[in-house]
């Protein structure tokens, strides 16, 4: 799931090596998703299958929530019912590389959308998963 709470960082400090915060990590991670899902939409665009990304609701009573201490602002139906739209409404079907608030066609960050960002994210990550596999 994605989320409007994205911020933008360096992609040369995806890792988060200065200054760790798990909230800004959380929100990055964010924004790396939606990057991500972007640049798979257009890799599977010719195999006719869709990607998007979604934002369901805010602050929805989860968990995370609660232990953040922070006060719900939608229901879990709602996220439930933006989730299912995107799975089973026909008026989607074929809709892909969009970004989704809640019920709502939206935008996410301009870095999600830049070819640049998008490929510094790729090489950083693709350097991460290489030196994963070498300690595995």
């Amino acid at each position: 799931m994605g989320s409007i709470g994205q911020v933008a960082f360096d992609p040369a400090d995806a890792e988060f090596e200065h200054g760790y915060q798990g909230v800004e990590a959380y929100r990055r991670s964010k924004l790396a998703l939606a990057a991500f899902t972007f640049d798979l939409a257009g890799e599977l665009e010719t195999a006719k299958v869709t990607v998007n990304c979604s934002h369901p609701a805010t602050f929805m009573n989860t968990g995370m929530v609660a232990h953040a201490g922070l006060t719900p602002v939608s229901t879990l139906e709602q996220g439930g019912e933006a989730t299912m739209r995107l799975i089973t409404d026909p008026a989607l079907d074929g809709v892909t590389g969009q970004f989704f608030d809640g019920l709502k066609t939206a935008r996410a960050r301009p870095e999600a959308y830049d070819p640049q960002f998008r490929a510094k994210l790729r090489d950083v990550t693709d350097q991460m998963l290489g030196d994963a596999s070498l300690t595995s």
